[in-house]
């Protein structure tokens, strides 16, 4: 229900999801939601603070689940699950920032509540007086007398999503800017020739007083190995039998990169991505041409529009496939996709896995798919692609968003253009190891298969894998 300023409700459900939406326009900001536990008033540590660079909280009880376009609108979500979050919290702040613009250029900012079983809505607030800033605190859930509730909050912040964060008491990195070199020291002048004066003749010496004995020397002490200049005296190893001081947690980066066609490659490897897991995330939406013709037209009118009935899905809905076609550095080379239940190994070659099959559209988490950069070193590139399996005769009228997350770095995200060909595959992002560094360039490439030729075949033509292919279905 909608919701005025510092109003609030109870919150029945044992688990929520938190929908942070926005009507989607040119030159709008993107938006970003992120919760932050507290303990009166401020949060215990760093691992409090769950975002797009921190997507989970160590309890498991909150979540950032990413974004999905719906129909025009974006929507950015979290999950809170109110009876796991520890009994230390009281609350739990669900705060909004924008990056690249201010609030006041983003239109139909709002933020809902759901029950996390059902999909009703418990609760809404739609932010209207929005102006400089560049994040919000748009709500909170917090504990009364062992129930919860929400409270619409609607405070904003002029100084981004790293003022708030720190406000409530995380360490934020901030990159020191570049010093300049001190400049060099100018060479000394030689002195100019003095007369030296002849010095008076030696005083015969005093006589010297007795000497005290000698103090007993300290035992001899272990040395010290040098540390290097700036380095912290916190480094220098601790004498024997005392343990070393735990290092400081380093502070939280809230760095993001977002790919566009003026600025479509970026470096992982200079983003910190060269280690752990790396999460492909796709998630996608039919906006008015997929869950129409799934939900309202029916198996026999998507088969009279072109979709093959042996294929549709027992739900009769949209399904789109996330695929990755894979070379390795020793010549080996091969696709991940659900056909076949070819969802590749992690652990093994080719280290990419695919977490699942949404055959929906309906799964809040989007398809996942898992590259395990430990082995980078043996990858060569990798072509993350998207097809239309069935429900649809193309992505015409769908809409797609893209996040690469490495386990260290930053975020890689990015969204599909609209498609005006009919296109059933779609190549989204091609992962190149350049020997030095691995780098990600969005394509957001649509192909049109010829009669008679797959999806996949059709990408693996254009971008020279040269596999062979066999039919095969789910």
């Amino acid at each position: 229900m909608p919701m005025l300023k510092g109003s609030n409700v109870p919150v029945p459900a044992p688990a929520v999801r938190v929908e942070l939406g926005w009507q989607a326009a040119p030159g709008t900001p993107d938006v970003d939601a992120s919760a932050l536990l507290l303990v009166s008033g401020k949060v215990r540590d760093d691992g409090d603070f769950v975002f797009y660079n921190q997507a989970a909280h160590a309890s498991g009880a909150v979540r950032h689940e990413g974004k999905r376009p719906a129909g025009g609108a974006m929507t950015d979500s979290l999950s809170v699950a109110l009876d796991s979050v520890e009994s230390a919290v009281d609350t739990v702040v669900l705060a909004a920032s924008a990056d690249g613009g201010t609030f006041g250029s983003v239109p139909g900012l709002h933020i809902r509540v759901l029950d996390a079983a059902s999909g009703a809505e418990i609760a809404r607030f739609d932010s209207q007086d929005a102006g400089a800033e560049t994040a919000f605190v748009l709500g909170e859930l917090y504990r009364r007398q062992g129930a919860w509730k929400f409270r619409a909050v609607g405070q904003g912040y002029a100084t981004g999503l790293a003022g708030l964060a720190t406000d409530f008491g995380i360490s934020v990195e901030d990159p020191a800017p570049p010093q300049p070199a001190p400049p060099a020291p100018a060479p000394a002048a030689p002195a100019p020739p003095t007369a030296m004066p002849t010095p008076p003749p030696a005083a015969p010496p005093a006589p010297a007083p007795p000497m005290a004995p000698p103090p007993m020397a300290p035992p001899p002490m272990a040395p010290v190995p040098p540390f290097p200049a700036g380095q912290p005296a916190a480094s220098v190893p601790p004498p024997p039998g005392q343990p070393a001081p735990a290092p400081a947690p380093p502070p939280v980066r809230l760095t993001k990169v977002t790919l566009t066609k003026d600025a479509p490659a970026v470096s992982l490897t200079k983003q910190g991505g060269t280690s752990g897991a790396m999460r492909v995330n796709l998630n996608w939406s039919g906006g008015s041409a997929g869950k129409r013709l799934g939900k309202k037209l029916g198996r026999k009118a998507m088969e009279a529009m072109g979709a093959r009935g042996a294929l549709l899905p027992p739900s009769g809905e949209l399904d789109l496939d996330l695929c990755a076609l894979y070379e390795l550095t020793d010549g080996a080379a091969g696709v991940i996709h659900p056909l076949g239940n070819n969802f590749g190994a992690l652990h093994a070659p080719p280290y990419i896995q695919l977490d699942g099959d949404d055959r929906t559209g309906a799964v809040a988490a989007g398809e996942n798919m898992t590259i395990n950069l430990d082995h980078q070193a043996r990858i060569k590139r990798i072509l993350i692609f998207v097809t239309v399996y069935a429900g649809a005769r193309s992505f015409e009228g769908l809409s797609a968003t893209v996040t690469l997350q490495p386990q260290h770095g930053a975020p890689v995200e990015f969204s599909l253009d609209a498609c005006t060909v009919p296109s059933r595959v779609c190549a989204l992002a091609l992962i190149t190891n350049t020997g030095s560094e691995l780098v990600v360039q969005r394509e957001s490439r649509y192909l049109v298969p010829e009669p008679g030729v797959s999806p996949q075949r059709t990408i693996d033509t254009a971008y020279g894998w040269g596999l062979d292919w066999s039919p095969a279905r789910k």
